[in-house]
C-alpha cells in the first residue's frame, strides 16, 4: 500500500460512536486515509439522541491542531461540531494562518433529534469567520435554514435549495452543498435526496434515490469528511463532492437493516453489508 494522506478532522466526539470524530476516523480509513483528530467537544448521546455535551477549551483546541501540523504533512482538514463562536473564531484564524488546507466546513449546529449543538454567537461566527475560509461548505437543510435566517419549508424545492447555495456562496467558500437528506421533512412530496451544489461554474444538481433506513446517524460527518479526502488526494472540487455522495449512500444501502440502539443507527462505512 503506498504511503496514506493525512486528513484532519477538527470535531466533536459522539459517544455511541456514529457521528463525529469516530464517523471521520472510519471514513479516513475506508478510503485510504490515515486520520488525525482534534478534539472540540465531548457528547453523551446514543442513537436517539444527544444528552450531555463539553466544550473543549478553543486553545487546546488549537493546540492539538498545532501539534499535529507541526508533525505530519496534512493534506485536508474538516471540520464538524465546534459547540461555540470563540472555537469557530479559533478554528478560522488557523485557517487564516494558513494551517487548514482544503478546508471542509460542516456547519453543524443542531442534531436532527433537535439538541442544539452550538452556543449563541456561533452562527454569525460561521457566517462572518470560517465559512469564507472555507473551500467547501457542507450544511444539511437544517442547518442552510439557521445560515440564512429561514424557516425548513421554504427549501423544499430542487429551486430554493439553489438560491440558498448561492446566498451561502456568497459568504465566500469556493462551493457549497445543500444537502437534500431533509427534503422529505422541509414538505417535498417526491422521496429523492438530491444535494445542490454551488461553485465557481454554477449550480450542479447531484441527485438520488431516498435510501429507507432508520440507520442514518453521522451521514453529514461522514459526507464531509469524504469530501476531504478527495481534495487531499488532488481531486477537483466536484469531483470530491459527487465521490462523498456515492461513498455516503453506500454505507446507508450496507447498514439499512442493522438493528444497533433503538433510534437512528450508524451507517456502514467499512463494507460489511455489502
Amino acid at each position: 500500500m503506498p504511503e496514506p494522506r493525512v486528513v484532519l478532522s477538527i470535531a466533536g466526539s459522539d459517544s455511541s460512536g456514529g457521528a463525529g470524530i469516530e464517523a471521520d476516523l472510519r471514513t479516513f480509513a475506508a478510503l485510504g486515509a490515515h486520520g488525525a483528530v482534534a478534539i472540540a467537544a465531548v457528547t453523551a448521546q446514543n442513537t436517539t439522541g444527544v444528552t450531555a455535551s463539553l466544550a473543549i477549551d478553543p486553545a487546546l483546541v488549537a493546540a492539538q491542531v498545532e501539534a499535529v501540523c507541526a508533525d505530519l504533512s496534512v493534506t485536508a482538514v474538516k471540520t464538524g461540531m465546534l459547540a461555540g463562536p470563540a472555537t469557530v473564531e479559533e478554528v478560522a484564524r488557523l485557517a487564516q494562518a494558513g494551517l487548514l488546507p482544503h478546508l471542509v466546513v460542516d456547519p453543524v449546529l443542531v442534531s436532527s433529534t433537535g439538541h442544539l449543538l452550538m452556543a449563541p454567537g456561533g452562527v454569525d461566527a460561521y457566517r462572518e469567520s470560517l465559512s469564507p475560509r472555507a473551500e467547501v461548505l457542507t450544511p444539511n437543510l437544517r442547518e442552510t435554514a439557521v445560515l440564512l435566517g429561514c424557516e425548513l419549508e421554504e427549501l423544499s424545492t430542487i429551486e430554493a435549495m439553489a438560491d440558498a447555495a448561492r446566498a451561502l456562496c456568497a459568504l465566500g467558500p469556493a462551493y457549497c452543498v445543500v444537502k437534500g437528506g431533509h427534503l422529505l421533512e422541509a414538505g417535498a412530496t417526491e422521496s429523492r435526496a438530491p444535494d445542490v451544489v454551488c461553485g465557481p461554474d454554477g449550480i450542479t444538481t447531484l441527485d438520488g434515490p431516498r435510501i429507507e433506513t432508520r440507520n442514518d446517524h453521522g451521514t453529514g460527518c461522514s459526507f464531509s469528511a469524504a469530501v476531504a479526502v478527495g481534495l487531499g488526494r488532488g481531486s477537483a472540487p466536484l469531483d470530491a463532492i459527487r465521490d462523498a455522495k456515492d461513498f455516503v449512500a453506500s454505507a446507508l444501502r450496507g447498514a439499512a437493516h442493522w438493528r444497533l440502539g433503538a433510534g437512528h443507527g450508524p451507517i456502514d462505512h467499512l463494507g460489511w453489508g455489502s
